[in-house]
């Protein structure tokens, strides 16, 4: 176990955002250290718990696409708008990047098994999945805490990844109250309210 990169024992070693090789395209990102490095940041980051999502929408050709996703988040409220973000080496960019309308499915505790189908690199990522048609024919996964049906309003330079802002047009929330939640490479569940 380390010490978190604030604490005095790690204070020599502590590596800061300006550090990281694996941020700086400058520097070459094969070296050990630098490996290290990206492994202890992403480390660091799952530190931070989140909901799981799959988003989801469709090809030019009108074929059902999707990726899971935790980097999803609130923006603002007026107008109602969210962001992701999806690696640029991602297979699935192009179509996200091209789409008028994508929906964020905010997964149910009970969804592992969704999340790993659209985690994995197999084509046939909907197989066994209940949708239905959303806003432009996007499909919306059944049994969802909750939906965001958006319309592809900008898209920013991330780094690694490409930063997707959306308006959202239309969301509704689920029958199913616990939602799935990674944190630390796993994923987890609540276990009850506080009582506050």
């Amino acid at each position: 176990m380390r010490p978190p990169l604030d604490s005095p024992e790690s204070s020599e070693t502590a590596a800061t955002i300006a550090d990281l090789p694996c941020l700086d395209t400058r520097t070459d990102p094969a070296t050990a250290a630098s490996d290290q490095i990206c492994r202890d940041f992403r480390d660091a980051l799952g530190s931070f718990a989140t909901g799981v999502t799959v988003l989801t929408t469709l090809t030019p050709d009108g074929r059902p696409i999707g990726v899971t996703i935790s980097s999803f988040n609130s923006v603002s409220l007026q107008p109602p708008l969210i962001l992701w973000s999806l690696a640029c080496d991602s297979p699935r960019l192009e179509a996200f990047r091209n789409a008028s309308h994508y929906a964020v499915n905010v997964l149910a505790a009970d969804q592992e098994w969704v999340s790993d189908s659209f985690a994995n690199r197999e084509d046939n990522r909907f197989s066994g999945v209940r949708v239905s048609k959303g806003l432009a024919d996007v499909p919306l996964i059944k049994g969802c805490v909750a939906w965001f049906e958006c319309s592809n309003e900008a898209r920013y330079p991330g780094g690694d990844h490409l930063i997707f802002l959306g308006r959202v047009q239309r969301f509704a929330r689920g029958e199913v109250a616990e939602p799935l939640i990674f944190h630390a490479g796993r994923y987890r569940r609540l276990r009850g309210d506080s009582g506050q």
